[in-house]
């Protein structure tokens, strides 16, 4: 087997992503510390057309060159936006029918294996600050919780890890 060159992976590019369906999932990041994660969960959503990335709170935003190394381009194709008050962010979501999951470890949340993804709606994901994790508030307003079982010492994924799974869920589910 040989190796494939990134001229012959047939991508394509950011004119042709823009007009291209999209897979019907806003991620919403929710206080995220690291640029870098930041960065890698944007060239994620570019790798499965995600519809858009909403930053709130003290989330940074492009440009920044902290984001690029990861993100790779990916700020330029994957449509995103800035909203201070995560709150507002989901209140608006919701008056345009999106379904917003948080993703958390909660006395009632719904194991990722067990969940039933609805292509009804659009579905908007809530990722959490990298120590807090989901505000609060934010998961008051969720319509429902995703907790991503894990079976090891640690009591949490890395963000982006997280993206990353549910990225991939929710496409495969959608599509």
């Amino acid at each position: 087997m040989r190796k494939l060159k990134n001229s012959e992976l047939g991508r394509i590019d950011v004119t042709k992503f823009k007009k291209s369906p999209k897979t019907p999932l806003t991620i919403i990041l929710d206080d995220i510390r690291s640029l870098n994660n930041i960065g890698s969960i944007f060239r994620t959503a570019d790798a499965f057309i995600i519809e858009k990335i909403i930053l709130c709170g003290i989330t940074a935003s492009p440009p920044h060159k902290d984001i690029q190394k990861t993100a790779l381009g990916s700020t330029e194709s994957v449509e995103w936006e800035y909203q201070k008050d995560i709150c507002l962010a989901i209140n608006d979501l919701k008056k345009q029918g999106f379904y917003i999951w948080s993703i958390e470890q909660t006395e009632n949340s719904s194991k990722l294996n067990k969940v039933k993804i609805s292509n009804e709606f659009k579905h908007a994901i809530i990722l959490g600050n990298e120590v807090k994790g989901v505000s609060q508030n934010a998961i008051d307003l969720s319509d429902d919780v995703i907790e991503i079982q894990q079976f090891g010492t640690k009591h949490s994924l890395n963000v982006s890890a997280c993206s990353a799974i549910l990225i991939w869920e929710f496409y495969n589910a959608l599509s």
